[in-house]
């Protein structure tokens, strides 16, 4: 009978199973976030957790329970090495587990775990979320009063464009009333023809009997 048995023995002997979360524990602590299928996922939090928690004490006894737990070098430099320092301040809860959906072949849930310190997404969001700000008693924010500079300014420059504007024009502007006459007159005189440009008239018969009674 198995009494008091909780654990998941998954189908597989002891040392089969310790093998598989070995293995499983390695890979996570390499990539970060693995996927498998559920039941998987939640027999290996309760295996890889206490190993990462001895990682933050980095002694040589640390070091070789987590190589005797994880039988991998690289993995066990990787965990004292990266994840330590950014788990140090973390309490427990290193690792998350979200469900992906049935498998296709046999239709077993699915699921990703990954360790939490390690998901810039999540992290980029919480750091752009805004923190929330509730009004109590009553009492509303008040306005801080602008600086008298910033006031002033706006006023003195609207003051020197009016004096701008209701400035005279300058004498180059405005031309002499008598270069604007002797224009008009010179215009005047080239208008009007001059004896030299006067047309003769053509002398008809009469004028022509005129002329000899006259001579």
């Amino acid at each position: 009978m198995r009494h008091n048995k909780k654990y998941n023995q998954m189908n597989r002997t002891s040392s089969h199973r310790k093998a598989m979360l070995s293995n499983m524990s390695a890979s996570l602590i390499l990539h970060k976030r693995i996927n498998t299928t559920l039941a998987k996922a939640k027999a290996l939090r309760p295996y890889v957790e206490p190993i990462i928690t001895k990682s933050k004490t980095d002694t040589t006894h640390s070091r070789r329970v987590a190589f005797s737990m994880l039988q991998d070098k690289v993995a066990v430099t990787e965990l004292f090495r990266e994840i330590a320092p950014k788990v140090a301040d973390r309490p427990g809860g290193y690792t998350r587990i979200i469900k992906l959906g049935t498998r296709l072949g046999d239709n077993a849930e699915m699921a990703m775990i990954e360790l939490v310190d390690f998901n810039e997404n999540l992290l980029s969001e919480k750091v752009s979320r805004k923190a929330k700000t509730t009004r109590r008693g009553g009492r509303r924010a008040t306005a801080t009063p602008k600086p008298a500079e910033s006031i002033v300014e706006p006023i003195i420059d609207q003051i020197d464009q009016a004096d701008e504007q209701a400035k005279p024009e300058t004498p180059e502007a405005i031309a002499p009333v008598e270069t604007i006459e002797t224009v008009a007159s010179a215009e005047a005189v080239t208008e009007t023809p001059t004896d030299t440009q006067t047309e003769e008239i053509p002398a008809t018969e009469e004028n022509k009997k005129e002329e000899e009674t006259e001579s």
